[in-house]
């Protein structure tokens, strides 16, 4: 089967380099995508032009917004010296990245709704009906994706299904979050209706990454549908069916290792419902450039590698199993962890990677490669660099890599959260679940991490700490939290402002291989000095700000919310 990442290339090269919706995506279509006439003539023409959705469109949230927003946010890992508005959570309207992550998900809403009227005016009577179908429903899955994270990150935002249509309209304006997720359910119910069971080709979506999104969306729109905090128990029942469906009925299974789902080459493995197609080009926008940012030495990478004050914060470290408070003056932790998780996520002082080499210099002066051993930096203010999704240098990825530009796919959907999903909906708004199929489904997320199961019943807490170590770093945890507050905004904030986001160091007991790690806080990183450890998360800055820029070009964001389906 011919694989999605290379063959759209193909088709990149017949259009411009994507100009995407820029600032002022409410007063034009996009420019960029094929549109035309002559070109919609046969199946495998309009399955090219859809294939478009799975690469550029998405690249300047991936680049650097995705982590920032989902994991920097929300508490998983911080820059003690950088990205300080994601770090500290108090955003602006002008931070470029946030831009670029609001322009990424309209430019993928604009290609969409041009894809769909392109197919519905230029397809040819040699395109059959399937394959119009199923393009018509990648477009309108894509669409929907962009949607959601637009609505749990910004809350009321417009919705546009036609850009051509607003061109001249002025009195465009944001909807009603329940009538967003409204169209959301309707949107996602349709394309697993006409998407097939298996892929056109492998890396496309399928039935089954729809039925995946609806489960996450009627997860979602239980809490949004909520009253006095309980959630809509028919919505908790649609997000237990469809995830139960997808783990029974799609042929997907858990990868035997958790390591396997980050070493190269893992993609479009069987645990993957969706993710975006990166290549290795030298053309700009087509491989993922996550990792240069990431890395935390060049030692590892190719020309980039500057992540190195990038590494899990206090307050993430404490969710594994086996890492705990030690002594009683509340700056020391110590220990060792089963979970497999930890080690595939972030590196700690000693730890073995050999599938990355590792540029060193010797006594004598020369550069020498090694298998990677994450260093052991002695200063009290040593990071946890990050390790899941860096793979190394060209060597390490068959000659695939260089500078920004790396060939490794960015999951969107995995099996595994179908299983805690379940787990959630069985659950609901009981204090606790012993339900036979959710601990099932819980363990077997569990287990795979290395950590033995669990017997007790289930509660919120334990899934959502499975949650947080099982996607820390795909940029899922603020989208969790974003669940939370549309039921429960109390503990949503107050998990955000019990965080400890300040300084540590990280001692191993030998180097390298140690068995236990000791964390001490860092003595002089106190605000005063400038390290801030906790934050302040409210109602008023929960939500990111709409793009100043948006704001002066389309002042109806401004104006109160309509609903979609009554305006």
């Amino acid at each position: 089967m011919k694989n999605l990442k290379y063959n759209w290339i193909v088709i990149f090269t017949l259009i411009l380099i994507l100009t995407g919706c820029s600032q002022d995506f409410l007063n034009r279509p996009p420019v960029d995508s094929i549109t035309d006439a002559n070109f919609y003539k046969t199946d495998a023409e309009v399955m090219s032009a859809t294939s478009l959705l799975y690469n550029r469109v998405w690249f300047d949230y991936n680049d650097k917004a995705s982590y920032e927003i989902g994991d920097f946010r929300s508490g998983v890992a911080y820059n003690p010296y950088g990205q300080q508005g994601y770090v500290r959570f108090n955003l602006t309207g002008d931070d470029a990245d946030m831009n670029a992550g609001w322009n990424a998900f309209f430019t993928v809403i604009g290609q969409s709704n041009m894809a769909i009227q392109n197919i519905n005016r230029y397809a040819g009577s040699a395109v059959t009906e399937p394959i119009k179908k199923e393009a018509i429903a990648e477009a309108r899955f894509m669409r929907a994706c962009a949607y959601r994270d637009l609505v749990m990150l910004w809350g009321e935002v417009p919705i546009i299904v036609n850009n051509q249509a607003i061109l001249q309209d002025t009195t465009i304006a944001r909807n009603t979050v329940s009538s967003i997720w409204k169209f959301l359910t309707y949107e996602m119910k349709a394309c697993a209706n006409d998407l097939p069971e298996t892929p056109y080709q492998l890396g496309r979506v399928t039935k089954w990454s729809a039925e995946g999104m609806l489960a996450r969306f009627y997860l979602t729109r239980a809490g949004v549908e909520s009253v006095n905090g309980v959630r809509n128990q028919a919505f908790l029942d649609s997000a237990k069916y469809y995830s139960n469906r997808v783990i029974t009925m799609s042929g997907k299974t858990l990868l035997p290792s958790y390591a396997s789902l980050f070493k190269y080459p893992y993609d479009n493995n069987n645990e993957s419902l969706f993710e975006l197609q990166w290549v290795y080009s030298n053309v700009w926008g087509v491989s993922n450039s996550a990792p240069a940012y990431l890395a935390y030495s060049s030692d590892i990478a190719n020309g980039d590698g500057w992540g190195g004050s990038i590494g899990a914060t206090w307050w993430m470290l404490q969710k594994y199993e086996g890492i705990n408070a030690y002594g009683t003056t509340g700056d020391t932790l110590k220990g060792r962890t089963l979970d497999q998780r930890l080690h595939e996520t972030f590196m700690l002082p000693g730890a073995s990677y050999p599938e990355i080499s590792q540029r060193v210099t010797t006594a004598s002066g020369n550069d020498s490669i090694q298998r990677l051993i994450y260093p052991n930096n002695t200063a009290d203010n040593s990071a946890l660099a990050i390790k899941k999704y860096i793979c190394g240098k060209a060597a390490d990825m068959g000659g695939q890599a260089s500078s920004q530009h790396y060939p490794n796919d960015t999951y969107m959907l995995r099996l595994a959260e179908m299983y805690l999903i379940y787990a959630e909906a069985e659950l609901g708004d009981q204090t606790q679940t012993s339900d036979a199929t959710a601990l099932s489904y819980f363990n077997a997320v569990h287990t795979r991490a290395g950590l033995g199961a669990i017997i007790t019943p289930l509660t919120f807490d334990m899934i959502f700490n499975e949650r947080l170590v099982e996607f820390a770093m795909e940029g899922e945890c603020m989208y969790d939290l974003s669940n939370l507050y549309y039921y429960n905004p109390t503990k949503a904030l107050a998990i955000l402002n019990s965080q400890d986001r300040g300084l540590f160091a990280a001692y191993p007991d030998k180097f390298p291989n140690p068995t236990q790690w000791t964390f001490v806080k860092t003595a002089w990183a106190i605000p005063a000095n400038g390290d801030y450890r906790t934050i302040t998360a409210s109602t008023g800055n929960f939500y990111l700000p709409i793009p100043t820029s948006e704001l002066a070009a389309a002042p109806n964001l401004q104006k109160p919310a309509v609903d979609y389906y009554t305006k």
